[in-house]
C-alpha cells in the first residue's frame, strides 16, 4: 500500500513511517522543509511539500495514495486553541478529498480526556471539552459521515522512548530547574504510556486490519500514577521527591498543571484482542532509569 502520512518526521510519525517501510508498504510523507524531506528520502520514502495549514498539500497527498495516516499535530501549547482548529481543518479537508473512496484514514487523538477518573475504554466516546479543545475525534466522526473509512488511534499523555520531548520530559526539566520532583496531593491519579515503537506497529496493524468506524488505544501501561513517575524522575536526577497542593501546580507546572493533574487509566484489552497487538518494548520506568529524560 501506498500511504500517506502527515507529521512523517515527528516523534511519532517517524517510528510510523519507517514501521510501514519495513513492511513492505510505501511512504509518501507530508514535509514543510528541506530538512524534513532529507529525513524522508533518507528512510526511503517519498516528499511531498507542505503542512497542515496547507488544505491543497494535503489532499493532493490523500489523493496519491491508497490510505491516509495523520499523525501530524503542532504541539505549541501557547497557541492551543489555534492548532487544535489547525488539526481539525486538516482532518477536514483530507476527509473531503477521501469521500467516495474506499481508502481507509487513520486520525490521531488522545487517551487523556476519554473518561477522567475511570478506567477508558475504546468503547467510550469522549465529551467535548472546550477547556482542552482537541477536536480530532469529532473532525474524525464528521469525516465518517462522509462515508470514509476512518478509524481513530488513541495515544497515551507518555508516548516515550529516545527522543521524546513530551510530558515526561517537561517534568523532568521542571524538577531539574526546581530542584524538586513534583506531584499534586497524594499523586495517585494515573496516565497512561507507551513505547514509541509499540505504538508504531499498532498504527500499522489499524492500517492492514480495522473496521471503519473503530476506535483503538495504543495503551502498554494502563495505570501509572503520577507519584510513580514523580519518584522515578527524583531518583534520576538524585533530587527529592515532593507534594505540592492543588493550589500551588500552577505556579510549579506551568502550562502543563492541567494534564499533571489529570486521571487517566485506560485499557487497551478490546485493542490487543482486535488487533493481536502485544507491546514488547520496555516501559516508562525503564526509559527513566535509563537516562532517556535525565541526559539532555
Amino acid at each position: 500500500m501506498k500511504v500517506f502520512i502527515t507529521g512523517a518526521t515527528g516523534f511519532v510519525g517517524s517510528a510510523v513511517t519507517q514501521e510501514l517501510i519495513n513492511s513492505g508498504h510505501q511512504v509518501l510523507g507530508l514535509a514543510r522543509s528541506s530538512a524534513s524531506a532529507e529525513k524522508l528520502k533518507a528512510v526511503g520514502a517519498e516528499v511531498l511539500y507542505g503542512d497542515l495549514e496547507d488544505k491543497e498539500s494535503l489532499q493532493r497527498g490523500a489523493k496519491a495514495a491508497d490510505a491516509v495516516i495523520h499523525c501530524g499535530f503542532i504541539h505549541d501549547f501557547a497557541r492551543y486553541n489555534e492548532v487544535c482548529e489547525v488539526d481539525r481543518l486538516a482532518i477536514l479537508a483530507i476527509g473531503a478529498a477521501l469521500a467516495g473512496t474506499e481508502k481507509p484514514f487513520i486520525v490521531t487523538a488522545g487517551t487523556a480526556l476519554v473518561s477522567p477518573g475511570r478506567m477508558a475504554t475504546e468503547d467510550i466516546i469522549p465529551p467535548f471539552n472546550p477547556a482542552l479543545p482537541r477536536a480530532s475525534e469529532r473532525a474524525a466522526d464528521d469525516v465518517a459521515a462522509l462515508g470514509v473509512r476512518v478509524c481513530v488511534v488513541r495515544l497515551p499523555p507518555s508516548v516515550h522512548d529516545v527522543g521524546d520531548h513530551g510530558f515526561i520530559y517537561t517534568l523532568s526539566n521542571i524538577a531539574r530547574e526546581a530542584g524538586i520532583s513534583a506531584y499534586i496531593a497524594d499523586g495517585l491519579n494515573r496516565w497512561n504510556a507507551v513505547h514509541r515503537l509499540d505504538a508504531a506497529h499498532m498504527y500499522r496493524l489499524v492500517l492492514e486490519n480495522a473496521k471503519a468506524g473503530a476506535r483503538f488505544h495504543a495503551v502498554a501501561e494502563e495505570e501509572v500514577s503520577i507519584r510513580d513517575i514523580a519518584e522515578a524522575i527524583g531518583r534520576q536526577l538524585n533530587i527529592p521527591v515532593q507534594s505540592i497542593s492543588a493550589d500551588q501546580a500552577e505556579a510549579h507546572f506551568s502550562w502543563i498543571s492541567g494534564f499533571v493533574g489529570i486521571d487517566c487509566p485506560t485499557s487497551s484489552k478490546l485493542t490487543k484482542e482486535h488487533l493481536n497487538w502485544n507491546p514488547e518494548h520496555q516501559t516508562l520506568f525503564a526509559d527513566i532509569k535509563q537516562g532517556v529524560y535525565s541526559n539532555h
